[in-house]
This record gives structure tokens, sequence and C-alpha cells, in this order.
């Protein structure tokens, strides 16, 4: 990336090594002209700022445009600079996020600015543009990421909040940096210049002027420009709880549809899925593709379509009335849905051992994604797991520590892991695959300094030098909100289809004239799809293909009759309406 500053001559522009700063061809801008209008520039012009919304997608037909982190401010550095042909923005133009960065025109000229709005739609029509700027815009996401870009979170390693911000940061995708009070110098000084008090932290700082003293998910999300739930009321014709694989196909072809359709997640967007370094084995993408950029496609083609999804937004009832279901947050707000689609995946189990509570967090994780590996570079790590999450774990992380121990419960590293998968783990020389062998306890005043792990056949313990310790072992379903509600099964996933109704009340299907569909639960126009499922298959491409299906079976429930919920009146139930309702 270019470092070199305006004041010390032209400035250069930055050579495409990344892929993430393409030119468009002439007959592209020629088509792009049509929808926008062309517009002179004067050197020193500030054409977005960061921290400020993206309102209009800019090429450059002349002259030279400088993209600046923390412009005007002591930290202020070179992103990028871009001549005739190249184009502007980063990932949050195309789903509603503030600007990470500041665009100065550095020699005038000439930019073609099409609205956001427009460029949003013309990206859907024309195939080969729309993967043009979304290769490069996605690109640019993750330099900002690698640079440190974006907010910055002041916060101590060992303080759960700090890790819930920087979690959630790292979850959604979003530029930023960590200064830990701990270790960093630059955290001390920026305490005192703000004014600070320790009790205060952790705080985010944006634009190095804005404070926010230990802020909730959801304020974050809404500095951020991240589309959280709002006080009022909503009305469609399908909720989809979740956002994960399963979650964000439903969303896409409900929408696609013409279904008013709405997705909330608690966290982010993606799932599980989302923090895969490389999924190798999702039929498209031979050459493989990371959890990340399979779900930033996944959540543009939803807005593409029109749907709404809210992040961070936790659910907590399902409660039906009359002839609709009312799906209600922790925050108060509601939203009233003829159909609801569940997709809330599931969490990782815990490690149930002596000396772990207090290290969770802090060097105990339960996903791998860079902000975990970043923590640890040039350290041994542990994994735990067989199956293919812990695969995928252990080769990601092989590139930042020293050593990876993969320790395993079972015998045979086939039984639950991918063949692909076992050959690249037990070919890769950092990694050493520990068969039998189940961690007993965890050591470190701190931070995790080193593990007791015994050999399940003979009975062995040993101890193994560790600076973080990585847990996929299994997982349990996010239904506790459920509970009550709809069947589930012994072990809290829901239940669908025969099993549903053989858990149901026999008399609850007689207004309707049937039984539960596929993937529907035990209360009529409410779908189960992916992970949350009882009996799914725990894979990223079977989860996409459930929530779809998902959507299927809601038109042909509508199809039908009503929701079991619906007073039945003196002519039988009334049928579902149809009708197509939005925001209010």
């Amino acid at each position: 990336m270019s470092t070199a500053q305006h004041e010390n001559g032209p400035v250069r522009e930055t050579p495409d090594r990344y892929g993430a700063f393409p030119r468009l061809t002439p007959e592209q801008l020629q088509d792009l002209t049509v929808h926008g209008e062309r517009r002179r520039t004067r050197e020193g012009e500030v054409l977005y700022r960061e921290g400020e919304p993206f309102r209009e997608f800019l090429a450059i037909l002349s002259g030279t445009v400088e993209i600046l982190q923390d412009h005007g401010g002591p930290e202020e550095r070179t992103v990028a600079a871009h001549g005739p042909g190249r184009f502007l923005g980063e990932l949050g133009m195309l789903e509603g996020q503030a600007a990470f960065e500041t665009a100065v025109v550095r020699e005038e000229g000439e930019i073609l600015a099409v609205p956001v709005e427009r460029q949003r739609a013309l990206i859907g029509r024309d195939p080969v543009l729309g993967d043009l700027i979304l290769r490069a815009c996605l690109g640019r996401r993750y330099l900002l990421i690698g640079i440190g870009a974006g907010f910055r979170i002041l916060g101590s390693c060992y303080s759960r909040d700090t890790l819930r911000l920087r979690e959630f940061a790292a979850r959604n995708r979003l530029p930023h940096r960590w200064l830990d009070l701990e270790r960093d110098k630059e955290a001390e000084a920026l305490l005192r210049r703000f004014s600070i008090r320790p009790e205060e932290t952790p705080v985010v700082l944006w634009k190095g002027e804005r404070v926010l003293r230990n802020p909730s998910n959801a304020e974050l999300a809404r500095l951020i420009g991240l589309p959280a739930p709002t006080a009022k009321a909503a009305q469609c014709d399908v909720m989809v709880v979740g956002a994960g694989p399963a979650g964000l196909a439903a969303a896409v072809y409900g929408a696609s549809d013409g279904l008013t359709t709405i997705s909330a997640d608690s966290v982010a967007t993606g799932g599980q899925a989302a923090t895969s370094s490389r999924i190798e084995n999702y039929l498209g993408f031979p050459s493989g593709i990371s959890g990340g950029e399979l779900i930033e496609r996944a959540v543009l083609q939803a807005h593409k379509f029109g749907a709404r999804l809210m992040v961070p937004a936790q659910v907590d009832r399902l409660i039906p009335r009359d002839d609709e279901y009312v799906v209600t947050f922790t925050d108060g707000s509601q939203v009233r849905a003829d159909a609801v689609v569940l997709a809330s995946g599931v969490r990782y189990r815990r490690l149930e051992v002596p000396g772990i509570d207090r290290l969770e967090g802090v060097s105990v994780y339960y996903a791998a994604t860079v902000h975990e590996a970043s923590l640890c570079e040039a350290d041994p790590v542990a994994v735990v797991g067989g199956g293919n999450s812990a695969g995928q774990a252990a080769l990601f992380l092989a590139q930042y520590a020293s050593g990876v121990h993969l320790l395993v419960r079972g015998s045979d590293l086939n039984a639950n892991m991918s063949r692909y998968l076992v050959d690249q783990v037990e070919r890769h020389p950092k990694i050493e695959v520990l068969l039998h062998t189940e961690v007993r306890g965890a050591s470190g005043k701190e931070k995790l300094e080193s593990l007791s792990v015994e050999d399940n056949a003979h009975g062995e313990r040993r101890t193994l030098r560790a600076a973080a310790l990585f847990v996929f072992i299994g997982a349990r379903p996010r239904t506790e909100w459920l509970r009550g509600v709809l069947a589930l099964d012994e072990k809290g996933f829901v239940l669908t289809g025969a099993d549903a109704q053989a858990a149901a009340d026999a008399t609850r299907w007689d207004s309707l004239g049937r039984g539960p569909l596929l993937l529907e639960t035990s209360l009529p126009g409410v779908f189960a799809a992916g992970d949350v499922r009882s009996g799914s298959v725990k894979r990223v491409a079977s989860a996409t293909g459930e929530g779809a299906m998902a959507i299927r079976l809601v038109h042909e429930h509508r199809e039908i009759a009503g929701n079991l919920v619906r007073t039945a009146g003196p002519e039988g139930p009334r049928p579902v309406t149809g009708r197509s309702v939005a925001w209010r």
C-alpha cells in the first residue's frame, strides 16, 4: 500500500497488486454516465469524509484522488491514490455503513458521480460490473482491516467488555485497531488526552474526536451505520431469526420472491461460517472461498433484493397472536410477521476443566479469526476438537503461531473430519496431531501458559506449552427462548416435519387439514433451517439449501389456509391474504 504523503511531492497512483484497485473500461464509464453526472474537481476538495455515510459512487475521469486515514489528525497517512479510470469507496458504500477513510482531490480534474442507491441497482443488473466492484470493495475492506484503519478500541486484554467489543468488530468485519492498556504506551497517552478514567474503559475512539465509554454492541453498531433495530414496530411477510448461511439464504430467496423480509442476528451476519478462514468444499468455488467473503456476497445479495438485515438484534420471545406471530427483542422492539424462519444456529460448547473459566476471552477462545490469531503470533497454541471446524482452525492458526497442537479425544482423525482437511492437517509441518488426548487443566497467571493433557488410552499425563487454547468440541442450539413455545428434541434442537407432529398436540393441525411441512415446526407457519434444526447436516451448503427450501414452504403454507393460531370463524379458518407490508 502507498505510504507517501502529498507534502513530499506529487502523489503517485497506488499499484493494483491485490485486485482491490481495478480500472473501469471506457465502455463501463460511458454506461455509468447515463445514470450520474460529470463534475469538475479542485485541488484539496474533500469528496467524502471518514465517519460520514457514502452518498455517491465516484469514478475518476481525470485528475488524482488520495485516500487518507485520520485526515487532518496526528496519525494521517495515505491508504491509496487513484487516477483516471479508478473508482472510490469500499464495502461500506455497498452496505450503507459509514466511510472508514477520507477522499481528497490532489490533482484537479473531473469525476463521475452516481447516487449510491442507483449504483447498487446497477450492480445487480450488470454482473460483470457488479463482480468487478464487489471484488474491489471486499479487497479494500480487508486492506483497511489489515492496516488498522477505522475506530480504535482502548481496553485491557483482561477485560471481558474489551473482548466483547473486539469480537463484535471482528465478526462484523469492521476496520478497527485495538490498543491494549496493559502493554501499549500510546493507549496511556490517549487516556490522558481525552480525560478517560481507567474505570471508564474500554472506550471506542472514532475520527480522533468522538469517545464512547464502554458502549453496548448496539451503540457501536449505530456509530458505524450497521442496521440495528429501531423503536418503531414493524410488520413483514417473513421474519428470519439468524443471519448465518441458512438465515441469509432465506432472506435472499424471500426478498427475491417479493416477500417483505426482515432478518435479525444477535452478533453479526455470517454465523459460524464467517469465522472460517477457508471453505474448500462449497459448490462453485474450486479454489475455496473465505467465510467472510462468502457472507459479504450473501449480505449484498440480500440488500439487492430489498431484505432488511438488523445487527445486533437479540430475539427473546416468539408469541402467536391472532393471524400472525410477534417476535420481540431484548430492547423492547417488535416485529409482526405472517411466517417465521428460525435459523439462529448454534454456539460452541464450553470446555469444562479446572482453570478455564478465568481465561475465557483472554486466551481461551471458541472461534479462530484474525482477531484471535493476531494475539498469539510466534507462540505455540492448542486446538481441541476432531471435526471440520477444528481442522480449519488448526490450518489457519498455523499461519501465525510457532506451532499448533491439535488435541483429538478419539482414535481416528477421519471419523469426523473431511478427508481433504485430514490430508492438509497431517501434512502441515507446524501441526502436531495428538489422538486419544483430552485437556485436564489450564495454568497461567494472567493468560494461558500451559495445558495439562491426558492420553485417555493409557492414562498418561503431560504438560504442553500453549499461549492460547481454541475449543471446537461440538455445539448447542440457540433455542433457550423457544422452550415451552414449540417442540424441541432432548438436546434443544428444533423438531420439524413428522417429528414435530409426533411431539405436538394431535388436534393442533385439525383446522388446517394437514400435518407439518418438511421444515415446519410444531407451530404452523414457523419453519426451522440450518444447524438449529434437529437432524440437520451441519454443513454450509446444506444450511444454505434449507434456508432456500424454507421460503418455498412458506409459500406453500400461505397458499393453503392460515396459521393455527388464528381463531376460526363460522366459515372455518381465514385464508392468508398475501399482503406485502412495510416498516412503519
